[in-house]
């Protein structure tokens, strides 16, 4: 059982990376692997909507000079994908936004490959917005055919500053409780 996380913030090891661990700490102990792609900071071309994928079905985008590609490999392999993404203006991180609009594109020309996996979002915010950024991860998740796991509240934590999400009691409350939820889906789901 593995589960793939994408963190779409620039900061390595900010707040959004942090939160994924706290997820990954959960899956861990329940003897998930697991593994981050750090793809915030990275330059990533946005969909053109050439729509080669539907003609190539290489399970491939056409735009090859960024790391897409891999990031879509890595997700038809796991059986579960977490994204995260700081909330940027009430939304993703542009890397995060090339990779959803990308990836639904080859997963769905090549046979919806990402069919009945477990995803799940998370957020770090200052104040507000998440939930929009939330959504338009959920969004990539449903239209793919997945099913998402939720927390006992919004998959979010607060902080500005790296590391102030530590002091979101209740957000990482959540993070535990999707890291627990999200490994019973995978182990039910896997028959």
């Amino acid at each position: 059982m593995k589960v793939v996380a994408f963190n779409g913030s620039p900061r390595q090891q900010g707040n959004t990376a942090q939160m994924i661990r706290l997820v990954f700490d959960q899956l861990e102990a329940e003897g998930v692997q697991t593994e981050m792609v750090q793809l915030g900071g990275n330059l990533l071309h946005g969909c053109t909507a050439c729509l080669s994928c539907k003609q190539n079905l290489d399970r491939r985008c056409i735009i090859d000079g960024d790391m897409v590609n891999d990031c879509i490999a890595r997700m038809i392999e796991a059986d579960g994908i977490i994204i995260g993404s700081p909330t940027y203006v009430a939304d993703v991180t542009p890397e995060t936004k090339a990779l959803i609009d990308r990836a639904t594109y080859v997963i769905r020309a090549n046979g919806h490959l990402l069919t009945r996996k477990v995803g799940a979002a998370v957020s770090a915010v200052r104040r507000a917005g998440s939930i929009h950024a939330l959504d338009t991860i959920n969004h990539f998740f449903s239209v793919n055919g997945m099913f998402i796991v939720g927390s006992s509240y919004w998959n979010l934590c607060l902080g500005r500053e790296i590391g102030e999400i530590h002091d979101d009691d209740e957000g990482v409350r959540c993070m535990h409780d999707l890291g627990r939820n999200m490994a019973w889906a995978l182990y039910r789901l896997s028959g």
